[in-house]
């Protein structure tokens, strides 16, 4: 079992930027590749990123790439959504996943544990 808790979202401008931060429990956090996703209002959860077990392998959707930089510290079971050039299409809900096993996938339901999210609201 694996516990996800999110952080670091909020209300910032076009723009700006944030880090979001994802804390894992547990003493296995190097076994799971881990992925960011986000759900805007009325929208499907889409893949924003992900990155593989030892850090050496990330992936992006086309939407952030260039904006979004991921990256993990597996001594403090954490993985970090770096966020910058904010734009108000990146307003949703944000979300930690974790998936066992080495390959970066990128659909939802091959991820096994899910987080609660961190609200992330861009003004123009």
């Amino acid at each position: 079992q694996v516990q996800l808790v999110e952080s670091g979202g909020g209300l910032v401008q076009a723009g700006g930027s944030l880090k979001l931060s994802c804390a894992a429990s547990g003493r296995t956090f190097s076994s799971y590749t881990m992925g960011w996703f986000r759900q805007a209002p009325g929208k499907e959860r889409e893949f924003v990123s992900a990155i593989s077990r030892n850090g050496g392998s990330t992936s992006y959707a086309n939407s952030v790439k260039g904006r979004f930089t991921i990256s993990r510290d597996n001594a403090k079971n954490t993985v970090y959504l770096q966020i910058n050039n904010l734009k108000p299409e990146d307003t949703a809900v944000y979300y930690c996943a974790a998936k066992y096993g080495t390959y970066i996938v990128t659909t939802t339901n091959s991820y096994d544990y899910w987080g609660q999210g961190t609200q992330v609201t861009v003004s123009s």
